[in-house]
């Protein structure tokens, strides 16, 4: 891994993104599907690591005044809304309008303060307003958490880069349903296009950035 970091930086992916003054937390897709072993779903065994680890960021946001945006993939019955995407992964029947998977976990549910957005697609931003609500908050950080890494967070991740934002993906309030893939994505968003951190980190820095103000 040292030989593959060394060749990285020689070829110029090491330059590195500051942790902006008002920043958000964006939850993506923490729901039952992703964390109960029985779903086709399931992000692997660090997926409740990880949601334990979104409830503690979560709380912390909440104690700073931080904007908390969650994310939650919804479907008419006959999948049209996804289009392709739905086509392409069937699996994606368990976030039918109804359905006990696409449940948020009794620990990790949206409050009435929390921003709820209802998306499609892999990423956070693609068809909704996600980017128009973080511009109208003067939000210019967002920290990244949720399932899986190497989908929906990473799809987000690219998109929250994009459109303006600077992304921190926690890597430890994230899983995938293998080790490779997850680790692969954080390696590859760090280089590219985020910053890495972990819990600990993150709520020092949103303590941080409060405290700055």
């Amino acid at each position: 891994m040292t030989e593959i970091n060394d060749d990285y930086k020689k070829a110029g992916f090491s330059g590195q993104l500051e942790f902006g003054s008002s920043p958000a937390l964006v939850i993506v897709d923490v729901c039952r599907a992703y964390v109960d072993e029985e779903c086709p779903l399931y992000a692997g065994p660090t997926a409740k690591t990880a949601l334990e680890n979104n409830v503690k960021l979560r709380d912390a946001a909440h104690e700073l005044g931080i904007p908390v945006i969650f994310t939650a993939v919804e479907y008419h019955p006959s999948g049209v809304d996804g289009g392709l995407f739905f086509k392409k992964v069937p699996a994606l029947r368990h976030f039918v309008k109804g359905h006990p998977m696409a449940e948020f976990l009794p620990e990790l549910t949206p409050v009435d303060s929390d921003i709820l957005v209802t998306k499609q697609y892999p990423s956070a931003f693609a068809g909704t307003s996600l980017a128009a609500m973080l511009t109208a908050l003067g939000v210019d950080t967002v920290m990244i958490t949720g399932y899986s890494t190497s989908g929906c967070v990473r799809a987000s991740t690219l998109d929250a880069l994009q459109t303006g934002f600077v992304p921190f993906v926690i890597e430890d309030a994230c899983a995938d349903r293998a080790e490779g893939p997850h680790k692969s994505n954080i390696f590859d968003l760090q280089a590219k296009y985020a910053e890495i951190v972990d819990t600990d980190e993150a709520i020092s820095l949103m303590k941080r950035a409060i405290q700055g103000k």
